[in-house]
C-alpha cells in the first residue's frame, strides 16, 4: 500500500496520521485522506482543488508533477510526503 506522510508544519494545526491507501493516484491518495480527516482538504487544495501554492508534495523522492490534474501514478509501495512550504526570511 501507498503510505501518505503528512509533516508536522500541518501538524500545527489539526492531526494529521500516516494513511496507507491502495490508490493508483495521487487525487485517489489525497481523496482517501481526506475522507479520514475532512478539514486536512482546506490546508493541502484550494477552492478549484488545485494543490495550494505553499504545499508542496514528493512521491518516491520527485516533486509530484501536475498541481492541477494530481495524477501522478503510485506504486504499491510509494511514499508520499505532503508538506507546507516555509517561507519569510
Amino acid at each position: 500500500m501507498a503510505q501518505l506522510i503528512f509533516t508536522q508544519q500541518l501538524g500545527r494545526f489539526l492531526p494529521v496520521p500516516q494513511v496507507n491507501t491502495d490508490a493508483t493516484d495521487l487525487r485517489a491518495a489525497l481523496d482517501a485522506a481526506f475522507a479520514g480527516q475532512p478539514r486536512l482538504r482546506g490546508y493541502v487544495l484550494d477552492e478549484q482543488g488545485h494543490l495550494r501554492e505553499n504545499v508542496v508534495i514528493f512521491i518516491d523522492g520527485k516533486r509530484n508533477a501536475d498541481r492541477v490534474r494530481l495524477d501522478d501514478a503510485l506504486a504499491p509501495d510509494s511514499r508520499v510526503y505532503i508538506l507546507q512550504a516555509l517561507s519569510g526570511g
